[in-house]
């Protein structure tokens, strides 16, 4: 099958790179033509937890003429619209698109393709650009994690998904589930968590762990999301085998301190993951929070669950893309009057 990776940035070099590095050919589309030229003239280079530079081809979308079987959809989710309807023409008549966004980017994804060519996958490790080229890998080998499903299960005895399955399990572990959706929403409570509050502060997952006022609003987040999660009769799944209500859901102060406790040991093979939300705003560019914590939000006015903290999550984010603020530790303060 011919495949391509459209959005091919940080995470998507770094599986582009693993992808041609066992043999396979794979196309990397992307928008920045100095990240592409140096793939093209240098070939992908992989630092930090791997190492290894592996010849690619690299193309902009302007350069994209045939069609592919199978694309791996992995450009931010800020106007997924217009860029499915954009790759529809690239599809053969039963190609498919696998997504790796953030949030909850299947329903839109059917809705223009069909949900029997829609499938979706919620990586569990970060990376991030260094320079056009070269990428850093941020997490160990032993997490390099997808968690793949299908808005169709039936889809799911396809050859197009045991094709997605192989391609991804020349990288790392390939994990199905049967309930995608409650597998997106456990990524979405380390996103919602972990990157939201990278932003805020300016730091790596790890420094919003360390810092008690970062870490209790992070605790705070993730209750947000089991607590909606349960009025809305959604199951969230495991994350890498760790059932993640069981550890971090609390009833009791006990339960509380357990949990705040636990929140360190649970990020530390992911510490080093800097918030691709904070990586745009460096690099002057729009970020997704309206598709991680934004999404939680809506959830919560949905089910009439509470969610003060994702909300406070998106107006400093928003603040900090339109210059009033910079991300800091400073902007904890303004969460002083919800804890």
């Amino acid at each position: 099958m011919k495949v391509c990776i459209y959005g091919a940035g940080s995470l998507g070099t770094v599986l582009g790179a693993y992808i041609a590095k066992a043999g396979d050919n794979i196309d990397l589309v992307n928008r920045n033509e100095k990240h592409v030229q140096a793939l093209n003239e240098n070939g992908a280079k992989i630092i930090g937890k791997a190492d290894f530079t592996q010849k690619v081809h690299a193309l902009t979308p302007g350069e994209m003429t045939e069609k592919y079987d199978i694309i791996f959809l992995m450009t931010k989710q800020l106007d997924n619209r217009n860029v499915v309807e954009f790759l529809k023409e690239y599809l053969t008549d039963d190609g498919v698109i696998c997504t790796t966004q953030n949030g909850l980017p299947e329903p839109l994804i059917g809705e223009i393709i069909g949900e029997k060519r829609t499938f979706g996958c919620a990586i569990g490790w970060g990376a991030q650009m260094v320079s056009p080229g070269v990428v850093e890998l941020t997490s160990e080998a032993d997490s390099l994690v997808f968690a793949l499903g299908a808005l169709d299960r039936e889809s799911q005895n396809g050859a197009h998904f045991e094709e997605i399955k192989r391609l991804l399990s020349l990288m790392g572990k390939v994990e199905l589930n049967d309930n995608f959706i409650g597998v997106r929403w456990s990524k979405l409570v380390v996103n919602s968590a972990f990157s939201g509050l990278s932003t805020v502060c300016g730091c790596d997952f790890g420094g919003v762990a360390d810092n008690k006022t970062s870490r209790l609003l992070a605790q705070r987040i993730i209750k947000e999301i089991i607590d909606l999660c349960a009025k809305g009769g959604i199951k969230i799944e495991p994350i890498q085998g760790k059932d993640v209500v069981k550890l971090l859901d609390y009833h009791s102060a006990i339960k509380q301190k357990i949990s705040f406790f636990i929140i360190p040991i649970a990020i530390k093979k992911h510490r080093l993951i800097r918030a691709s939300m904070l990586q745009d705003i460096e690099k002057g560019k729009k970020c997704e929070v309206d598709a991680i914590n934004g999404v939680v939000s809506d959830f919560g006015r949905k089910y009439n669950s509470p969610t003060p903290i994702n909300d406070k999550t998106v107006e400093l984010i928003k603040d900090i893309e339109a210059g009033k603020l910079t991300p800091s530790f400073d902007n904890l303060k303004y969460y002083a009057d919800l804890i």
